[in-house]
C-alpha cells in the first residue's frame, strides 16, 4: 500500500533536499509535482486541493525559505498535514465494546469487499481479548456464502450461528439476538449480505437490521482497491446507514493508497483497521502517524518491533545478535531467522515496515523469500550435520550432494541458499554494527552499500 505514493514523494523530496536554498518557485514546483503524485494515487480532488494549499501555506514562510535545511522542514510540514487528514481521536478510532452485552457489531459493504473475511479477523481479534464471540451469516444470496463464515469461524474457534436453510436475514437475526443473550456472549459480529452495487434493497435490508440489534458500531467494509470509488461508496453508505468507522481492505494488493486519505477527509469518520492479506491474524489497528510515516518512507518501526516481537524468542535473537557480532552466526541461527520472516508474514511484509526501503525495494528480489523456499531450505539445513551447519565452510562437493538427496532438492539449489546465508550475514553484520540512530536517520538502504 502507498507504493507509488510513496516512491513519487520520495523522488520529490530527494530533489528539494539537494537543494541549499529553496526559492519560492521552486517551493511552487514542488507543490505542483506533489500534487501530481497525489492525483495518481487516486486521492480524491477536494482532499488534494486542500492539501496542497495547507501545505503550501505553511512551506511560504520566511523561515523555510531561509532555513538550513528547508528541504527537511518541507517534509516534516507534509508529514504533519498527512497527520491532520488521517487522525482522529484515540476514543473515535477504538471500537466501543463498554456497553451491556452481548454488544453487537454490523459489518456492511459491497459484495466482494471481503466483509466476511474482515468479519472473521475482527472475531479472531476480540477472542484474543479474552471477548466470547459469536459470529452471525446474514448473507442468504451468495452461494456458500453462510458456510464459508461458518469455516472461517471454526478455523478461529469462534462459533458461529446454527445455519437453518429457508430463513430470512431477519429472522436469522431475531434467533441470534436470543441465542446470544442465553449463552452470554460478550460480542455479536453480524456479516451482512453485499451487492453488486449499491441499491434501495440492500439499504433498506440493511437498515432494518440496524433497528432490530441497535449495534454499538457499524462498520463498512471498503476494498482499498477501488480507489476513488471507495469515496463515493463510504458516503453513501454513511448517508443511508450511519456508519461508525472503515476497514480497509486488500491494502496490500493496492500500490496507491489514495482511498486511506480519502475516505476518513471526507466522510469524516474514522478508518479503524487496515485488513491486510488473507491470513486472519492481519488485521491492524488504524494509526495516522504511523501510516503517515509509511507513506513519506520513514518505515513504522513500531509495526516491525510489534510483530517480531510476537514471533521470536527474545533470548534466542539474543544470542545470535552476540554471535553475529563475534563473526559466528551460522546456519542454525539463518533458520531461525527465515522461519521468524515466514510467521511475520514474509520478506516483503517485513521489509515495508523499514525506513528508506522504497529507494531499494525494486533492487531487492523479494518473490526468492517465499513460504516454498523457506520449506526448502529448512529441509536442507536440517539435512546437514550439527558440525556443518555450525561451520559452514566445510560443505565440499561431496557434502552438498549429501545434503541435496537428504533434502529431496538439488546441489543447484543448496549453493543458492549458501549464497542468500552469506548476503543476508553480511548485511546483518552490517546492521548490527550501525549506531541505531544513525539507521533510524539514514535508513535500510544504507545497509546495501558496498
Amino acid at each position: 500500500m502507498f507504493k507509488i505514493l510513496t516512491q513519487n514523494l520520495t523522488k520529490i523530496f530527494d530533489r528539494i533536499k539537494r537543494s541549499g536554498v529553496l526559492s519560492e518557485s521552486q517551493i511552487n514546483d514542488a507543490m505542483r509535482d506533489i500534487r501530481i503524485a497525489l492525483l495518481e494515487a487516486d486521492v480524491a480532488m477536494p482532499v488534494v486541493k486542500d492539501f496542497i494549499e495547507q501545505v503550501k501555506l505553511k512551506a511560504m514562510g520566511q523561515e523555510i525559505i531561509q532555513s538550513v535545511s528547508p528541504g527537511q522542514m518541507i517534509v516534516r510540514i507534509i508529514h504533519n498535514e498527512l497527520i491532520n487528514i488521517l487522525s482522529t481521536s484515540v476514543e473515535e478510532r477504538t471500537l466501543h465494546l463498554k456497553s451491556e452485552p452481548p454488544v453487537n457489531i454490523l459489518m456492511v459493504g459491497l459484495q466482494g469487499s471481503g466483509k466476511t473475511t474482515a468479519s472473521a479477523k475482527l472475531a479472531l481479534r476480540l477472542k484474543n481479548q479474552n471477548k466470547k464471540v459469536l459470529l452471525v451469516s446474514l448473507d442468504t444470496y451468495r452461494p456458500a456464502a453462510q458456510e464459508q463464515l461458518a469455516i472461517l469461524g471454526k478455523s478461529i474457534e469462534v462459533e458461529c450461528l446454527t445455519i437453518i436453510s429457508d430463513h430470512s436475514p431477519i429472522d436469522i437475526t431475531r434467533r441470534a439476538l436470543r441465542e446470544s443473550k442465553l449463552a452470554a456472549f460478550d460480542v455479536v459480529i453480524y456479516d451482512t449480505a453485499g451487492r453488486m452495487q449499491i441499491d434501495d434493497e440492500m439499504m433498506k435490508e440493511a437498515s432494518d437490521i440496524k433497528k432490530l440489534i441497535s449495534p454499538t458500531e457499524t462498520l463498512l467494509v471498503v476494498d482499498a482497491m477501488t480507489g476513488q470509488d471507495s469515496v463515493l461508496i463510504a458516503s453513501n453508505f454513511d448517508q443511508k446507514l450511519g456508519i461508525t468507522g472503515v476497514i480497509l481492505s486488500r491494502i496490500d494488493g493496492d500500490a496507491k493508497g489514495g482511498a486511506a486519505l480519502s475516505i476518513k477527509y471526507v466522510t469524516k469518520k474514522p478508518i479503524k483497521f487496515l485488513s491486510n492479506g488473507e491470513k486472519l491474524t492481519n488485521l491492524e489497528e488504524f494509526d495516522a502517524e504511523r501510516i503517515a510515516s509509511r507513506i513519506l518512507d520513514m518505515g513504522d518501526i513500531i509495526a516491525f518491533v510489534e510483530k517480531a516481537s510476537s514471533v521470536m524468542d527474545r533470548q534466542e535473537a539474543e544470542k545470535a545478535a552476540i554471535r553475529l557480532k563475534k563473526g559466528t552466526f551460522n546456519l542454525e541461527d539463518y533458520l531461525m531467522q527465515m522461519r521468524s520472516i515466514k510467521k511475520l508474514g514474509g520478506f516483503s511484509s517485513m521489509l515495508s515496515t523499514l525506513p528508506g526501503i522504497n529507494k531499494i525495494i525494486d533492487k531487492v528480489d523479494t518473490s526468492r523469500f517465499n513460504d516454498q523456499l523457506i520449506a526448502h531450505q529448512e529441509a536442507i539445513i536440517l539435512s546437514m550435520t550439527k558440525k556443518e551447519r555450525k561451520h559452514p565452510d566445510l560443505l565440499n562437493a561431496s557434502r552438498k550432494k549429501r545434503i541435496a538427496e537428504g533434502s529431496g532438492t538439488s546441489v543447484q539449489k543448496v549453493n543458492i541458499l549458501l549464497k542468500q546465508f552469506m548476503q543476508i550475514s553480511s548485511v546483518m553484520k552490517k546492521a548490527s554494527n550501525m549506531n541505531p540512530k544513525s539507521l533510524m536517520r539514514t535508513g535500510i538502504g544504507n545497509l546495501f552499500k558496498h
